[in-house]
């Protein structure tokens, strides 16, 4: 028994030697550090000997002086000392035994035990080694110095580096660890695996003096052998053996469908082992067609992508597994398909989570407007690709960024790169690609929509506060769907790059409107635009806006899918019932539910869904109809009306004997019912205030009309009994030119016996364009505690980003966020919400009910506050005068470097024009302010 144990832990023992071993140093992410010791010379905490985690950045620790790029604050200038003590195992000694780091930032001197392990690396987003199996002690004591500086003694990777767009920190950032070989390795591979199922594989050898033969053996990510193995010699004298194979039939890699395999290699003397790895990879087939498109797996592709940098509030550019989960799902979320790292290579586990999720990369040398020089960037092209050859995510290289392409490397994408991605200057046309950044809609003449290249730009809609991203797509998307040429694009960006100053009591500072430019904030807060992206970047598309009429209905669908049939997707329905006003508790009752059949549309392809609504579905308000993806993931649910607003106003309005009462002064008329009064001023027609059992209400002011409309001048006012109701009818004179109205206008007040005011107004603007058109009145936004409706939300809307709001019952507090720049508290409050049925208003007063029988009204609440760091008017939004408004139309926003109307129809201004018999713009409007109310 003795003798067979020994065994077993001697066999174990040469197992585990022909794999590489690991030993961290660091900690290996945000989440997991390891303190050494730390010396700063200036800034914050500076002079003296203390301990910080690794990795981080300084600053975020309290070290040093913070920098955001384009600032270019000559005072961080840091130089910092770390040290470390650490043992290796003894049985590493004749190993070859690198000392691996991820990232620092910037310049990089490594000592151990006191002696230099090399020349200092220049580059930040970069891993470096050295070897430095001489320099230690096995089985004992060693010291590791390493000295950091954030600026760097060449002055191109400052340049192209640090004088950049985005914050720029110092540190080792990223994890440090020692990586023990056997003397005789492998150092690194390069596979290339095609749809076809063809599959080579460079191995990048080592030291090799008794090594003869590599071999390698597909398998299944749990170790089931695919096909037979198969191997090549050792080249003599050669440090690189290319070994070839084929799987029939081999599942494909795509972002919808992230199959992946892994090939294990083995390094060999005779039947020795000496050395094994594993690499993941996946078979599919990256084509650049000129003049065509773009190809994955042969099928042509629409990048629907992103920008992203790698960041934390908390911890700058140390992150972690979990937080490039967090952001690959947020993605996907959106129905992405597609990243772009910018501007630098990503942590390799964000890679790793790209290609076990399915997202479509663009890897980027660093670069910003500036490059490299061509001694640094050969070292830093190669650091990129040989780390991340095998992914199946990485489709395409990016050398630099907006004019920070060094031509002189172009080529050295593909001495390390079998596969040969295209490879591309963002921002610029080159190799039959067009990148052009943040040009305007259908732009331009002899490029991008109008050019005879692929374009897809790497940038575009430049979203800033509340602007772009979401407002303007679905006008870009729907005319890159139209052009034969597209291959989509890449918004700019994720997330707001807010950091916690630790120099500023915690604030999030996002560097005036340099940074608050994300989808998210800086915490993955979800803005407006999150939602309007998922639903026009759908690949199951519908137009869920119609009101439908039962009992059988059809929906045309779109299957916007590369690689899906939609009889792979699940489709679940809910009918349901929306909850009343002043009902606490659920939003919404189920009526009925069930699972529809899934059509069979190929992708590319379109069709209609039948559905026939279930018995009784004249009792539901809504039809919910959820999309799922083949791997259980919800793409989006659509909610289809079955009521107009009309309907559902009848369901609320109460009934009542009661008579209404009315009492005329020498200013005012006021109608009253139920122990609600309303007070008009005869001078303008308005409600000059509001009463009931317990008190005045600050209501007042409306319903006021746009500044034009309300030249009009009074004519006459009539007030009489109807029924149980007393009426109030305002009567405008009319101006008439060449027999064309020009401004015409109604208002009626009827105050119902039941104590609820009915307010009828119509008005034909004159010709022209409009910011908007609506009703307004006054409420004071200081004593407004929340809101509670029915209609699209939870989100405003802007004119150009109507999409992903969904018609439900929302209730949202109060809250005075500026998005991008202060609390991060969403869906903000105010601003304009789409397809009002009713809105309860809750203040300090008494809750103010509103319903509306009128369709396609906007309710707007309050002007929401400009940027204090705005860069220019375009992200603002334009707001008539007044509080709560009732609109017709409404504005669009912008972008950072667009106005509105640069990005497409839907940011144009609002057209009304007429012929004689034109209808004039009208709504019917029910308040109710305490009818039935007692006095305290």
């Amino acid at each position: 028994m003795k003798k067979f144990i020994f065994c077993i832990v001697l066999l174990c023992g040469e197992l585990c030697a022909q794999e590489t071993q690991i030993q961290y140093l660091s900690g290996t992410d945000k989440d997991n550090t390891v303190d050494w010791e730390f010396f700063i010379d200036h800034g914050r905490n500076s002079g003296q000997w203390t301990t910080i985690p690794v990795p981080s950045n300084w600053e975020l620790q309290g070290f040093g002086v913070y920098n955001y790029g384009r600032g270019d604050n000559p005072e961080s200038d840091e130089t910092a000392q770390y040290r470390y003590q650490f043992t290796t195992p003894g049985a590493w000694k004749g190993s070859t035994v690198n000392i691996v780091f991820e990232g620092v930032m910037t310049d990089t001197e490594v000592r151990i035990n006191g002696k230099s392990a090399g020349e200092v690396h220049r580059g930040s987003f970069y891993r470096f080694k050295y070897d430095i199996s001489g320099l230690l002690n096995y089985g004992s004591a060693n010291t590791l110095e390493v000295t950091v500086k954030n600026w760097s003694a060449n002055a191109s990777v400052n340049s192209a580096e640090r004088a950049s767009d985005y914050w720029v920190f110092g540190g080792i950032y990223r994890p440090v660890y020692l990586e023990a070989k056997p003397k005789e390795h492998m150092d690194w591979t390069a596979i290339d695996a095609r749809a076809d199922g063809s599959f080579l594989m460079e191995v990048h050898l080592k030291n090799i003096r008794k090594a003869k033969l590599v071999t390698a053996q597909i398998q299944t990510l749990d170790g089931r052998s695919v096909g037979a193995s198969f191997s090549a010699p050792v080249p003599k004298r050669g440090s690189k053996a290319t070994l070839t194979s084929r799987v029939d039939d081999p599942l494909l890699w795509s972002s919808e469908f992230p199959n992946r395999y892994q090939v294990r290699v083995s390094l060999k003397e005779g039947d020795n082992v000496i050395h094994t790895v594993t690499e993941k990879f996946g078979f599919r087939t990256v084509e650049l067609r000129p003049r065509d498109g773009f190809y994955i797996n042969g099928r042509k592709i629409l990048f629907k992508g992103v920008n992203r940098h790698s960041f934390w509030p908390e911890s700058g550019r140390t992150t972690s597994r979990e937080l490039s989960i967090m952001d690959v799902k947020l993605m996907k979320e959106m129905n992405m398909n597609a990243v772009r790292m910018s501007h630098y290579p990503p942590d390799k586990h964000f890679l790793e989570v790209c290609d076990s999720l399915g997202l479509y990369v663009l890897d980027e040398l660093a670069g910003w407007q500036t490059y490299y020089d061509t001694e640094i960037a050969r070292k830093l092209v190669k650091a990129t690709v040989t780390r991340d050859v095998n992914h199946p995510s990485v489709v395409i290289w990016d050398n630099g960024n907006e004019g920070g392409n060094n031509p002189e490397v172009d080529d050295d994408f593909h001495l390390y790169d079998p596969q040969k991605r295209p490879l591309i200057h963002p921002w610029e046309i080159f190799r039959n690609t067009d990148t052009k950044h943040y040009k305007p809609y259908d732009c331009c003449v002899g490029s991008l929509f109008h050019g005879k290249e692929v374009f897809f730009p790497t940038e575009f809609l430049h979203g800033l506060y509340d602007g772009g991203h979401g407002a303007g797509l679905e006008d870009y998307w729907n005319l890159m769907r139209q052009n034969p040429l597209s291959a989509g694009g890449f918004l700019w960006v994720f997330c707001d790059e807010g950091v916690v100053r630790t120099d500023r009591d915690g604030v999030i500072d996002t560097w005036k409107n340099n940074a608050p430019d994300g989808i998210l904030g800086p915490y993955r807060e979800k803005e407006g635009s999150f939602y309007a992206i998922r639903e026009i970047w759908s690949p199951v598309y519908m137009e869920d806006r119609k009101l439908l009429k039962g009992p059988r209905v059809s929906i045309p669908v779109e299957n916007r899918f590369h690689f899906t049939d939609l009889e792979q997707c699940g489709f679940e329905w809910q009918m349901i019932q929306f909850a009343k006003p002043g009902k606490s508790g659920k939003s919404h009752s189920v009526q009925a539910l069930g699972r529809l059949q899934s059509p069979a549309i190929p992708p590319g392809d379109d069709g209609v869904l039948n559905f026939d609504l279930p018995q009784g579905w004249e009792r539901s308000d809504a039809l919910l109809l959820s999309v799922t993806d083949p791997h259980g993931k919800e793409v989006y649910t659509y909610t289809f009306p079955l009521k107009s607003q009309r309907i559902i106003s009848e369901r609320i309005l109460p009934q009542s004997e009661q008579k209404a009462e009315a009492d005329e002064g020498d200013d005012l008329i006021e109608i009253s019912a139920a122990g609600v009064q309303v007070s008009i001023n005869k001078q303008t027609g308005l409600i000059e205030s509001v009463r009931n059992a317990r008190g005045p209400l600050s209501f007042h002011g409306g319903p006021k009309m746009d500044s034009l409309l309300d030249q009009a001048a009074i004519k006459e006012i009539k007030h009489y009994v109807q029924g149980n109701d007393y009426v109030v009818e305002v009567i405008y004179a009319g101006e008439e030119e060449r027999r064309q109205p020009i401004v015409r206008k109604t208002l009626k007040y009827v105050m119902l016996g039941s104590g609820w005011l009915k307010v009828e107004y119509s008005y034909l603007p004159r010709q022209g364009y409009y910011d908007y058109l609506g009703v307004h009145f006054n409420y004071p936004e200081e004593k407004v505690r929340s809101v509670k409706w029915l209609g699209r939300g939870p989100y405003r809307v802007w004119k150009n980003r109507m999409r992903g709001v969904q018609l439900g019952v929302w209730e949202k507090q109060y809250n005075n966020t500026i998005t991008g720049e202060t609390l991060w508290e969403y869906p903000e409050f105010k601003g304009y919400h789409d397809q009002l049925y009713w809105a309860v208003i809750d203040n300090t007063e008494y809750p103010i009910t509103i319903v509306t029988e009128t369709e396609d009204i906007f309710l707007r609440l309050f002007t929401p506050d400009p940027p204090q760091g705005a860069y220019n008017d375009h992200t603002a939004g334009v707001f008539p005068n007044g509080d709560i408004s009732f609109m017709h139309a409404i504005s669009p926003i912008g972008t950072k470097f667009l106005k509105a109307d640069r990005l497409g129809p839907q940011g144009q201004k609002n057209m009304f024009f007429y012929n004689r018999n034109w209808k004039p713009l009208s709504g019917t409007l029910y308040f109710n302010f305490g009818a039935g109310l007692t006095g305290n």
